[in-house]
């Protein structure tokens, strides 16, 4: 449906912005990298803060750093107006708005990029530039791949830790629990992690005058403490996404309140906010005088205070480095634990624990009236701030802007010798594809191979179900952001493109600098031993594959691919100009895997202009044989979508008795699946056999032709399309008999499945039916709706068995194959004379 004018020109504004955007960025991207240039970030430019602003004024006050220039991003305007009072007049530094020209000119050439949190997708770190990534707290909540939906909603943190030449870690459950497990970067990561403490712990260490700064600055702010003692009330922001928090500032203020009706008048508390939410807790007026301006460090802040209320807020370990008292306030403990989690019970921390806010007043009354420190306090301490002697900042920067590593406790992430595999999933779209390697992915044995799955960023709903359905054990990789580059470049490559003249990776060279860079900024540092593009349909993927650092490469051909090149869908040949693309890169890959024997010979016939023989070769595909079984004892009414009526298909398949016979057929409804043919061919058996029945099972392109010609053979009644179903196996497994109708195929999953629900198969002679199941228990007919139509007769004569496999024996044969093909690149790899990069 065509958009409404507005709507258009909406769009089209959008898509010039983002292109005069990415032409910035390739613009300065081509400028030389100035190594006395550091770049500072905290919190997406929230303000000067955390551990950067710590590394800042260290490098600004040392008279061997005056070489430096320093600039920081900022994109908060009371954070910029402290800057300007502060450095307005300081001849080496300055500000740059987050996301201007300016910013993106920074980071694309300073020397030095130091950040507490990320850079935006765009970011790719050039050749040249160090990159220190500090984060911003040891974690008492879950990280990463260990939250909830962690992996999609960490994409972009990883890629930035991925991409960092060391990341700073306050104590060694920071490094493995965090970095090393919930990020995953053990075993690919290549920088460096710094074990040190924190820069920015070293700044609570505050002298008389600088306490007395810290009560004028929020003074300034309309927050008047006077001598008071300062308690501060440090909870943690809510949600799983920095992109959508739940701030819970209304209750904020009564909390606060509480626990001020149990201190004395020579005590006030004070709230401060987590970053992503401060911008909504200062336009709070119940929040007025008590809230602490962004403006003030935390740990300048930490510093002024006598004793700290907190929740799940990773502030309360830099606060143990103090000796001050620490009471935790978590009136939601269950939900958050069961929402998000913890990695350390709550019931054990340094700390009483209490989910009423006057109790935790009464806490900090008896802590800050003399009470006995709590029994858990000195080894919290020890275990979590044991480098917290004033001097961290000093340490980092001799490792990350001196080079100097001896008797610093910097080391490689970990790694546990597993071999490293990369594979390129596809859009992960319900199809065949995304099963298969769904199957291995659950199959592989992932106490030999470290698996990474690269993915696209995506939102709807489909790819999302099936990408909750990944091992967990896999990495998962997403492309997020687009290719750096000038649109010259860009336009230069699709003109080629369109051509259909795809030369071999690495033959212009401004054609590597595109891909090594697109490499780079979605993959960091990230090695890999071996690497798959098991898709195998588009060549931007497949392009971005050939420019890993060297690896053996394989690519999968799940069809008769030349015969999919030419697939006519509506008149059109939609993978043509994509196919051909890709059949130019072959000759980049080491491998190019069918899933069948009889299906690698036929791809090494058609494609012989393409790779070498020898290059082609076979790993079978693989069911998921406990989803089938459990799927198939589902009822079929559980199959109902919500306020779905019972469609009348459902209805005769579940009353059926014994004299009614069910075929049925399980595929997408496209062209190569030939649904047409075996819709003509059960006419014939039903004119024949009234009391047959024909089920289809999934959607696709050609629904609405396939659908006028049941109607058009007046079949309403006895031929049904069941559009696609999450669980076909329960439909399968209420049938009599199974129907390919196929034009050609890869190694159709859906035999596997139809097999392990021990149904009697009919199949069409496409070129790799013979081989697609172990055995030879498949009734084959020849290509034509007669042929069809007898081989469905003959089920009802009783000449077709049933088909079964053994599906312990099949996935061991199937896994060998898989190791055999990585164990023979490896070696190959390993053993080679050259270590040169190979294109």
């Amino acid at each position: 449906m065509r958009l409404p004018l507005p709507s258009r020109v909406n769009r089209y504004v959008s898509r010039a912005k983002r292109a005069v955007q990415a032409e910035r960025i390739a613009f300065t991207r081509s400028r030389p990298i100035q190594h006395d240039v550091v770049l500072y970030e905290s919190f997406a430019g929230n303000g000067m803060l955390c551990n950067p602003e710590a590394i800042f004024r260290h490098l600004l006050d040392r008279p061997d750093f005056d070489h430096l220039w320093h600039v920081w991003s900022l994109d908060d305007d009371a954070a910029i107006a402290r800057f300007e009072e502060e450095f307005r007049a300081h001849p080496r530094v300055k500000w740059v708005r987050r996301g201007s020209f300016a910013y993106w000119r920074a980071l694309s050439v300073a020397g030095y990029l130091v950040n507490n949190a990320t850079f935006p997708p765009a970011f790719g770190k050039r050749t040249g530039q160090v990159y220190l990534n500090t984060w911003h707290g040891t974690p008492l909540k879950l990280m990463g791949f260990d939250m909830p939906g962690g992996a999609i909603e960490s994409a972009n943190t990883l890629r930035n830790l991925l991409a960092a030449d060391y990341v700073l870690a306050a104590n060694p459950f920071m490094a493995e629990t965090m970095y090393e497990d919930a990020y995953r970067l053990r075993n690919v990561y290549r920088g460096l992690i710094i074990e040190e403490g924190y820069p920015r712990v070293d700044r609570q260490r505050l002298t008389p005058a600088a306490e007395a700064d810290v009560r004028a600055a929020l003074k300034r702010a309309g927050v008047a403490v006077g001598s008071r003692r300062i308690v501060l009330y440090a909870p943690t922001w809510r949600g799983a996404s920095f992109s959508d928090p739940d701030d819970g500032l209304d209750a904020l203020a009564a909390q606060v309140r509480a626990i001020q009706s149990r201190l004395d008048d020579d005590t006030v508390v004070l709230l401060k906010t987590h970053q992503v939410v401060h911008a909504l807790a200062s336009a709070r007026a119940s929040l007025r005088g008590i809230l602490v301006p962004n403006t003030i460090p935390t740990n300048v802040m930490l510093g002024a205070s006598a004793a700290l209320v907190t929740d799940y807020s990773s502030i309360f370990f830099d606060y143990l480095a103090t000796g001050r008292p620490i009471v935790f306030f978590t009136p939601d403990a269950d939900d958050y634990a069961a929402e998000r989690g913890t990695y350390l019970p709550l019931d054990e921390l340094p700390g009483p624990v209490t989910a009423d806010a006057s109790q935790a007043g009464n806490h900090v009354a008896a802590l800050l009236g003399g009470g006995a420190p709590h029994e858990r306090y000195a080894e919290w301490a020890q275990r979590f701030t044991p480098y917290e002697d004033g001097a961290v900042t000093r340490r980092v920067v001799d490792v990350v802007f001196r080079g100097v590593t001896a008797d610093r406790r910097v080391r490689p992430a970990r790694s546990d010798g597993r071999t490293r595999l990369l594979f390129f999933l596809g859009g992960m779209r319900s199809n065949g594809i995304t099963t298969s390697v769904l199957n291995l992915l659950n199959a592989i044995d992932h106490s030999t191979y470290d698996v990474t799955a690269l993915m696209p960023l995506f939102r709807a709903e489909n790819p999302l179900a099936n990408q909750q359905l990944i091992h967990p054990a896999v990495r998962q990789v997403f492309r997020i952001g687009g290719m750096n580059g000038s649109k010259a470049l860009q336009v230069r490559r699709h003109v080629r493109d369109r051509r259909g003249a795809q030369p071999t990776a690495r033959d212009e060279r401004w054609h590597a600098q595109l891909w090594d860079g697109e490499w780079a900024r979605v993959f960091g540092s990230a090695a890999f031993d071996w690497v798959a593009d098991f898709s195998g349909y588009s060549p931007i993927w497949t392009n971005l594959l050939l420019h890993s650092p060297y690896a053996p490469r394989a690519i999968w051909l799940h069809n008769e691919m030349a015969s999919d090149r030419e697939r006519t869908v509506g008149g059109k040949q939609p993978l043509r100009r994509n196919l051909s693309l890709v059949f130019s890169l072959y000759s980049g890959f080491d491998n190019l895997v069918s899933v069948s024997p009889s299906l690698t010979e036929l791809n090494r016939d058609a494609l012989a202009d393409y790779a070498a023989p020898e290059r082609f070769t076979t790993v079978r595909n693989l069911p998921d044989v406990q989803r089938v079984l459990s799927g198939m004892r589902e009822p079929l009414e559980d199959l109902l979508e919500e306020d779905e009526d019972t469609p009348e298909w459902m209805t005769q398949l579940s009353d059926s008795g014994r004299d009614t016979v069910w075929f049925v057929s399980v595929g997408r409804l496209s062209t190569e699946k030939n649904h047409a043919r075996l819709i003509r061919a059960f006419a014939h058996v039903h004119a024949a056999h009234p009391r047959t029945r024909l089920a289809i099972v999934g959607g696709g392109p050609l629904e609405d032709d396939l659908r006028r010609q049941v109607r058009d053979a007046g079949l309403q009644d006895a031929a049904f399309l069941t559009g696609p179903r999450r669980n076909p196996f329960a439909i399968l497994a209420a049938s009599d008999c199974f129907v390919l109708s196929s034009t050609y195929e890869g190694q159709p999953m859906v035999l596997l499945e139809a097999a392990l629900c021990g149904l009697p198969i009919v199949s069409t002679a496409f070129g790799s039916v013979r081989d697609a199941l172990p055995g030879d228990t498949i009734h084959v007919v020849d290509q034509s709706d007669e042929a069809l139509r007898d081989g469905m007769l003959a089920y009802l004569d009783g000449d077709v068995p049933a088909s079964t496999l053994d599906a312990g024996a099949y996935t061991a044969e199937v896994t060998a194959e898989l190791d055999a093909l990585i164990e023979a690149g490896t070696l190959a790899a390993y053993t080679s004379p050259v270590r040169t990069v190979r294109r």
